[in-house]
């Protein structure tokens, strides 16, 4: 069975839960491997489970007639997947996909919707994580519109790094190229102009930020925006819980 030792280091969005809520949730939740570009959820089917990622990162994905599709907005060890059942909603128009693979905590949607009838606490902090969801969505709708391939691949490679507490991303450069809509040349010519820059090692299957400082500088607000959203969700959460 978990405790919260188990979750000591791992889904912030749990770790913060009161002890009693904590109990009542852990009895559900399953400890899985996510892989990279795992399908979770198609758009248009129901939802049999939730995720609270742990070192993985998910991406919600909106599939277009073209056979293109776009990331509307990622979660990592921030959130859940879950958002949707406060609103007893579990059928999405998006997929959600691994985007980096790592471990997350999985609960059936119908333990989750039962436990938000009786945690309170829980609730909150899940409504409070759908402002960063529509934080994030907007600035990746601006993102694509705005910025540069640059801009939009530094920002995604320091989402991913913050979600994972890791400075290596196992993923491919083909995924990236999925996620943010353009073609995998312009990905490639980017990671080789940022790993002369000495900010990042590219490898197969992965890449490591090295300097964080210089991908900052080169990344879109995007990034600073919606990283402070996240910020002050934890704040507003840590006076909830005091109060």
């Amino acid at each position: 069975m978990l405790t919260s030792l188990s979750d000591l280091h791992g889904n912030q969005l749990l770790r913060g839960l009161p002890c009693r809520e904590w109990q009542a949730l852990a009895v559900h939740l399953e400890l899985v491997e996510l892989k990279s570009s795992d399908v979770l959820c198609c758009a248009g089917q129901r939802m049999r489970y939730a995720y609270f990622p742990i070192s993985a990162t998910v991406s919600l994905v909106q599939d277009m007639e073209d056979g293109r599709s776009i990331e509307v907005a990622a979660v990592g060890r921030e959130g859940t997947t879950g958002s949707a059942l406060l609103a007893d909603v579990d059928v999405l128009p998006w997929s959600i996909e691994v985007q980096c693979a790592g471990a997350a905590y999985r609960i059936p949607t119908s333990a989750l919707k039962e436990q938000l009838k009786r945690c309170e606490y829980l609730r909150r902090c899940m409504t409070l994580y759908v402002q960063v969801l529509f934080t994030r969505a907007a600035q990746l709708a601006a993102c694509h519109q705005h910025h540069s391939v640059e801009q939009r691949l530094c920002r995604w490679i320091l989402d991913a790094v913050d979600a994972t507490l890791d400075d290596t991303i196992d993923t491919t450069q083909q995924r990236i190229a999925d996620l943010l809509c353009v073609r995998r040349e312009g990905i490639t010519g980017c990671v080789v102009q940022l790993q002369k820059a000495g900010l990042i090692y590219p490898s197969r299957g992965r890449v490591r930020m090295i300097n964080r400082r210089g991908m900052e500088a080169r990344a879109c607000e995007c990034y600073a925006i919606t990283r402070n959203e996240v910020e002050r969700l934890l704040s507003v959460r840590l006076v909830a819980k005091a109060a």
